[in-house]
């Protein structure tokens, strides 16, 4: 770690000619932040997998021991790497485009002057200001302190902030929580003590989802199942053909391979990627910079959406509309310390009461020398004034007056205030200096500072929307319960059952948030009121103990640990560093009404997906049928790795494409992988035992078997497709006839059948093709309705209807 040799003046900082002999020497503060992945990376995830290995060594095979006609399956493989990658880099052009205007900021004093930059021009050295809610971008010792604590939760796991001295250290990747601080650079760059920490935080991953997990599972079966299939494909046609005959080897290891080109769903995985990718950069365009392209998919299956009043209810916009004084011989010592205790220009609330202050000509001389201040904290909700003989408080009526026996007409008008949704202050006069954070007995109320907000124009339609689709809402908030209600009762907001929001106040949840009493509450609970950092964080837990998928919506720095614990993390984008860092969807925009264009998203990906899995999974049940039945029964392998490319292109590859990019919006259904599965594998068995029994009949290691096989397979391929594009809408019947048709000129136009190793049938043969193929596909429709619409019969009735 470098260390400078003597620090520089905090009040004047680096000159200009020590800061370029910095940038000379390379002291920046570079450290790569990539709000996407790299080139590489992409390149990599589409192109460096086992089955694309596997494939690609079956290719080579197929080339040199067969007919490069045989090979044309490694083309498909080509082509869905080629859109997978192409997507994913549209995808990453629009969140880097994105993320520069989202780009960390820092403010450093240079020249006696105080400048904003990119965090990656901080140089060794350089003194940064720190004030609420900033990430901090470097690593540095503490030279001016006004009361800073530090969140350092991503490096020690200790959600309770750290109060800061002069000479503490302070490290990149931790988060300013309370009050405000000035530190001298210390290291930079690859010598920071947690390098990797901010960089992990922003940087896009593949966040494990529903869809993946599925896959995932079958793929590992299918892994583990490849050497054996291929060992009695190997064995089975050798035998068959007869081990004497001179390169019967190489025709059975062509067959072998086919059947491994039939067992892999080849685009399943590339085809997933893909969709995540154009589903982030579509939401890219409306706002919503997704930090983790599953992120799309998990709002998708969210039930339960928390959302902090600020930022989601409210614009953030703060006015002071009234300022009561209570004591009106102690006016002069109200304004002194109102205009000390709101000197915090990133604080929406101190803001407004200086605006006021401003505007009424309220400018009063302060002897800073003789006080000090205590700034506001989210854990204590109060911030305080303190001179030799008295402190000043100001902050949340409940946690200054609440306890005082003689104040009760005060809390009367305060509850009023709160009910007509106006945020409430209550200043407070003690007659000694706090110490050590502790507030005395007995405060003497000065004023009531009367504050209201603005709803946002789009709440109202967003949080009806969520009602329609079954997302219960709650408001988790620092503010007043009754406050947050009324205001969330103005925007719609309900209970489940239609009535009022029902509001509770955080302070009387029980300590134990693991327990039953705890769990009830939240579970009842629309609005809770008084809510610290930590209870934020205990609430989504509560809810995800209950099966919930939570997502959480905020913009402070204290919403960053919820954030981080929930399933999905929603920040806004105007909201602190620290609390985007931590967050799969930043709307860059600050439009709450983007969310419901991310839900619907999420569910298009789910819902397109589960259809073309059934396609892709059903084929790997009837390759694998193949292998066991012509073994078992001594025939040849029915299809060359030829065949399997132009059935698998036609019920497949092409329409899976479009259905799997097309609209859809089906709510979310749990229990993707079970209901994927009983449509695919009573499916494939039907489409494989049908395709066998004309084998069989036509003729076994004939290329007119194979042809007959080839077209029943596509027959009731087609059916299957039928199934999984409903409901039949225009382009989709469109879609499917253009395959027929493909099917039939494959067969039809001479150099199409020779290129496949096809045969024209007979007339009697085409009409026993067709009634084979029609014949499965009823008995598939029949599997359909039993089988898989029951199990979605199954899950309405558990509470997840289908619009």
């Amino acid at each position: 770690m470098t260390i400078a040799a003597q620090a520089p003046n905090p009040a004047q900082g680096l000159s200009g000619s020590e800061v370029k002999i910095r940038e000379e020497q390379g002291k920046l503060n570079i450290t790569k932040l990539p709000s996407s992945r790299s080139l590489a990376s992409i390149i990599r995830a589409n192109v460096l997998t086992l089955f694309n290995a596997i494939l690609s060594i079956a290719m080579v095979i197929v080339i040199i021991f067969g007919s490069w006609q045989d090979a044309v399956f490694g083309a498909i493989m080509i082509i869905n790497a080629v859109i997978g990658i192409f997507s994913e880099l549209r995808a990453k052009k629009t969140l880097d485009d994105l993320a520069i205007v989202d780009a960390p900021r820092a403010k450093v004093r240079r020249d006696g002057r105080t400048e904003q930059i990119d965090v990656q021009r901080i140089v060794l050295d350089d003194i940064v200001e720190l004030s609420l809610g900033d990430q901090i971008a470097a690593d540095g010792e503490v030279v001016e302190v006004s009361g800073l604590e530090i969140d350092e939760s991503m490096l020690t796991g200790e959600s309770r902030p750290v109060l800061k001295q002069v000479g503490d250290r302070v490290l990149a990747g931790t988060s300013v929580v309370s009050g405000s601080g000035v530190m001298h650079v210390q290291a930079v760059g690859s010598d920071l003590y947690a390098q990797g920490i901010a960089r992990h935080a922003r940087t896009f991953s593949l966040a494990t989802s529903e869809i993946q997990q599925g896959i995932n599972k079958i793929l590992r079966v299918i892994s583990i199942a490849l050497p054996p299939i291929i060992l009695l494909t190997l064995w089975s046609q050798t035998r068959i053909a007869g081990g004497g005959t001179p390169y019967a080897w190489q025709h059975a290891l062509v067959l072998a391979v086919a059947s491994v080109v039939g067992m892999i769903p080849q685009g399943l995985v590339l085809l997933t990627s893909m969709n995540f990718a154009i589903g982030s950069a579509t939401l890219a365009r409306k706002g919503a910079l997704v930090q983790e392209l599953p992120a799309v998919e998990v709002l998708a299956r969210v039930d339960a959406l928390c959302l902090d009043k600020t930022g989601t209810l409210t614009t953030g916009g703060i006015r002071l509309r009234s300022l009561e004084i209570l004591d009106r011989q102690r006016e002069d010592e109200l304004f002194r310390a109102l205009w000390m205790l709101n000197d915090d220009e990133t604080n929406a609330t101190a803001r407004a009461v200086k605006d006021y202050l401003l505007d009424r000509g309220e400018l009063p001389q302060v002897d800073t020398e003789a006080s000090r201040t205590i700034p506001f904290s989210s854990e204590r909700k109060w911030a305080a004034w303190v001179t030799q003989s008295a402190s000043i408080v100001m902050g949340a009526p409940e946690m200054l007056i609440d306890h005082v026996e003689n104040l009760e007409s005060l809390r009367a008008d305060i509850r009023s205030y709160a009910s007509e949704g106006l945020r409430v202050l209550v200043v407070v006069r003690y007659d000694e200096a706090i110490e050590d954070q502790t507030l005395p007995a007995n405060p003497s109320p000065l004023a009531l500072l009367i504050l209201e907000e603005d709803l946002r124009d789009d709440a109202t339609e967003t949080l009806a929307y969520f009602r329609r689709q079954g997302v219960r809402v709650r408001i988790i908030s620092g503010d007043s319960p009754t406050t947050v209600a009324a205001l969330a009762a103005q925007v719609g907001l309900r209970s489940p059952n239609g009535d009022a929001p029902h509001a509770f106040d955080a302070r009387n949840l029980p300590e134990d948030p693991t327990s039953a009493e705890f769990l009830s509450i939240v579970e009842a609970t629309d609005v809770f009121g008084r809510v610290t950092p930590e209870q934020k964080r205990a609430l989504v837990k509560a809810l995800q103990t209950q099966k919930h998928c939570v997502a959480m919506t905020g913009d402070g720095v204290n919403d960053a640990l919820a954030l981080k614990d929930a399933d999905l993390g929603i920040a806004m984008g105007n909201g602190a560093a620290a609390t985007k860092a931590v967050s799969q969807l930043v709307l860059v925009d600050q439009k709450f009404s983007v969310l419901p264009s991310v839900l619907a998203e999420g569910r298009r990906i789910m819902a397109n997906m589960e259809r073309v899995s059934s396609l892709f999974l059903a084929k790997t049940t009837y390759a694998t049928l193949f292998v066991i039945l012509s073994a078992i029964f001594a025939w040849r392998y029915p299809f060359l790795p030829r065949h399997f490319t132009y059935v698998d292109t036609l019920t497949i590859g092409v329409p899976a494409f479009f259905i799997a990019l097309g609209p859809n919006n089906r709510r979310y259904v749990p229990g993707f992988l079970s209901r994927t599965l009983s449509l695919a594998i009573p499916s494939g068995i039907v489409l494989g035992v049908a395709a066998l029994a004309v084998y069989s009949s036509v003729g076994n290691g004939t290329v007119l078997g194979s042809t007959a096989a080839a077209m029943t397979v596509l027959i009731a391929g087609l059916w299957l497709l039928s199934i999984t594009a409903r409901p039949l809408v225009p382009w989709r019947v469109a879609l499917i006839c253009a395959m027929a048709v493909a099917g039939v000129l494959g067969v039809l136009l001479p150099f199409a059948r020779a290129f496949f190793a096809f045969q024209w049938p007979p007339a009697p043969l085409w009409l026993a093709i067709i009634g084979s193929g029609l014949a499965a596909g009823l008995v598939i429709e029949a599997f359909s309705r039993v089988l898989y619409m029951g199990k979605l019969r199954e899950a309405e009735s558990e509470g997840h209807s289908l619009d």
